[in-house]
Parts: structure tokens; C-alpha cells; sequence
């Protein structure tokens, strides 16, 4: 009877955002939604928008319509607050929610006002740095929990939060190109933070309440683990929960020496141990997808460029990559299975550095596809080398 439930309560929703989809207003269905459904999971929503995108309802008409959704079931998130202890990854997300909304209401009243003092100025300018510094948050979502939500089902929300990100992104490009006293700061500042709320309540209230749902509990302390690699940003989390096994082995822990082999190749060998090293003291970055499309592999360089955690491993390189640049990386990889390209090269200004990215087929012996490698590269400081060096410095 549940399911049967369940299965009515799905369609009903599914018929609401078509009506909304077709132009009827928010308003006149709510009465529609209370009579039909009561009251609705985040998890169920979460569902529902994978099922429309399947049906061919376009992603970006799917970001479109958020707004409306959100004000179509108001009523019926609002008791969707989460209760979560202050280690966890959701706590630290929503906390930082509201510490980067602050900041960005704070710099939209000031630049209304206007840079009056000298005082003045510098605080939009210490707001606006606050609010570049939060790329952190962004990317904790899109390489921990989002590749997590989508081993547990919900595949189509990350995507839509992700292009909001780059939008965000985009605003604050605006913000920084205005800051701290350009005639349209007021402007930009105000589109960043009307923007932050409305992507925040989102995530807050659909996307969150979903992956508590849906990824086990057991799994949350990796995920926070994860976090702490990358950083955060607003302010300091408390401590990670401990582990409920305190002594047992990390799971990234490698093989104990006596337990190694060699790999053996047509030109020498390598314990594991040592080719791990190997591939993270390259000057480089490198990454491999397999045949299938799947991250199976990233190294470890000191000085990474790329933010790469564990959990996208086993993820599809497309579902790491933001919707617009997706058809960039069907194209090269198409082009490398069929033969038609040996190479795809791009180089761009990130972080103050001049990095060049390759991408290259792999190929067995026979020429089989067996996948591409990425390899990322600061070249500025070989661009600045000049005439000979051929003695060692002291």
C-alpha cells in the first residue's frame, strides 16, 4: 500500500511541475499540491526532477523552474531544518551558508551607500576578499558531496547546484571587477547576494535533508575527512568525530613493505610503493580515466593545482566537470576512441599560475583505447628559463 502511496504522490508532483512548466502560476497550484500530495520528502523532489530530466525536460529549463518549485513547496519544507552535530559536513555547509550570506548583504548595504571614507572602503574591500575566499565551500560540494550523493541516487540535484556555483562564480567576478568603489558595485553586489540566498535555501532545504537521507551515517566521517583536505572557509569547524575504532589502519594506508611485489614491464620494474612515489614526485599532475569514462586514478603532487579528492574515483569524468564545459570532454574523449585525435592542449591563467593541460589517449600494445590521461602543468617558471645552465648551483 506504501509503495502504491508513494507511486500516486510521484505522478501527482510530476503533473504539478508540468502545469508549472506549461505557465500556470505558483500560486493557483499550491492549493492543487495540498489537495493532491500533502506533505513531500526533499528526497521525493530530489527524484521527481531526475525522473523529468529523463523524460527530456532540459536541465536548464529544470534551473529555471527551481524558483518556482521552491515557492511551490514552501509549505511543505518548512519543516525540513536539519539537526546535525557540529563536526558534520552538512553543519559546516549551512553554517557557512549563513556567514557568506551575511558577508555579501553586508557588502550590498555598503556599496549602496557608497565608499564615503577611507574606513569605508576598506571594509568592502575586506568584505569582497571574504567572499573570494569562499571558493573552498563550492568545491568541498562538488568533488566530496555531490560524487557521494550520486552513488546513493541523486544525480540530477548536484548538477543543477553545480551550474548555479558558476554562476555564483561569474558574480563574483563581477563583484571583484567593480570593488572597491566602481559605479555598479551596488549593482553586482546586490545580484551576488540575492542570488547566494535563493541557491542557499536550496541546498538547505532540498539537496541537505536528501543526502542525510540517502548516504549512510557510517559514511559521513570520510566525507568530513575529505573536507579537511581541501579547507574551508568563513572560520574553523570543531573537530571531526573520532573514529570508532581508534588504532585501526587508515583506509588509504598501503601495503606494509614485506608485503609488496614488483610490477614487472618490458623496460624494468617498480614495487607499488615506489611507482606511487614516483608519480607524486613528478612536476606535474596527473589524472587517468579508464576505457569505461570512470576516474580510476590521480596523483599525489605536492603542489597540486586541481582540487582532486578520493571520492571521485569511481565517478564519471563527465560528472566532474560543470554542465558547460561537458561537451569539451565527450568531444575529446570521442575523438580519442575513434582514432581521430592524439591530443587535446589547453593553457589558462589560474591562481596566479600559467598552467598548461594535455590530455592524451591511452593505448595498448595493439593500439586498443584502454583510457585518457590528463597531465597539469604550472609552466610559467619554464617559460622564464633563458641561455644555458649546464653546472650545479650550490
Amino acid at each position: 500500500m506504501s509503495e502504491m502511496i508513494g507511486k500516486k504522490r510521484k505522478e501527482a508532483l510530476k503533473e504539478i511541475l508540468h502545469r508549472l512548466h506549461a505557465g500556470e502560476s505558483p500560486q493557483r497550484l499550491k492549493a492543487a499540491f495540498r489537495d493532491a500530495v500533502g506533505n513531500v520528502s526533499p528526497q521525493e523532489i530530489a527524484q521527481i526532477e531526475e525522473e523529468l530530466v529523463r523524460e527530456g525536460l532540459p536541465r536548464e529549463e529544470l534551473m529555471k523552474l527551481c524558483d518556482l518549485h521552491l515557492a511551490l513547496f514552501e509549505e511543505s519544507l518548512a519543516g525540513a531544518e536539519l539537526a546535525t552535530p557540529p563536526w558534520h559536513p552538512l553543519h559546516i555547509l549551512m553554517a557557512e551558508h549563513r556567514e557568506m550570506l551575511s558577508l555579501a548583504n553586508r557588502l550590498a548595504s555598503r556599496a549602496r551607500e557608497g565608499a564615503a571614507s577611507l574606513q569605508a572602503k576598506a571594509e568592502m574591500e575586506d568584505l569582497v576578499k571574504h567572499l573570494v575566499a569562499s571558493e573552498s565551500h563550492y568545491l568541498r560540494e562538488e568533488n566530496v558531496l555531490f560524487p557521494y550523493l550520486e552513488r546513493h541516487g541523486i544525480v540530477e540535484p548536484p548538477k543543477v547546484m553545480w551550474t548555479e556555483h558558476d554562476r555564483i562564480r561569474e558574480l563574483k567576478k563581477a563583484v571583484v571587477k567593480e570593488a572597491p568603489a566602481g559605479k555598479n558595485l551596488a549593482e553586482a553586489a546586490i545580484a551576488l547576494s540575492e542570488t547566494l540566498a535563493s541557491h542557499f535555501l536550496k541546498e538547505n532545504r532540498i539537496l541537505f535533508p536528501a543526502g542525510l537521507r540517502v548516504i549512510p551515517e557510517g559514511e559521513w566521517p570520510e566525507i568530513r575527512r575529505q573536507f579537511d583536505e581541501i579547507g574551508y572557509c568563513c572560520f574553523t569547524p570543531a573537530a571531526p568525530r573520532p573514529p570508532e575504532a581508534p588504532g585501526a589502519p587508515s583506509p588509504t594506508a598501503g601495503p606494509t613493505p614485506s608485503s609488496e611485489f614488483r610490477l614487472r614491464f618490458p623496460t624494468g620494474e617498480f614495487t607499488p610503493r615506489e611507482l606511487e612515489a614516483v608519480l607524486n614526485t613528478l612536476p606535474m599532475d596527473i589524472t587517468f580515466v579508464d576505457r569505461d569514462d570512470t576516474v580510476r586514478y590521480f596523483s599525489g603532487s605536492q603542489d597540486r593545482i586541481f582540487v582532486r579528492t578520493e571520492a571521485v574515483l569511481g565517478r564519471k569524468v563527465q560528472d566532474c566537470h560543470p554542465q558547460k564545459s561537458v561537451h569539451v570532454v565527450e568531444k575529446i574523449v570521442a575523438d580519442f576512441k575513434a582514432g581521430r585525435r592524439e591530443a587535446a592542449e589547453f593553457w589558462i591563467r589560474f591562481g596566479g599560475k600559467l598552467v598548461y593541460i594535455r590530455y592524451f589517449p591511452v593505448r595498448g600494445r595493439g593500439g586498443e583505447y584502454l583510457g585518457t590521461v590528463e597531465v597539469t602543468q604550472d609552466i610559467g617558471p619554464i617559460q622564464r628559463i633563458s641561455g644555458e645552465r649546464r653546472l650545479l648551483d650550490d
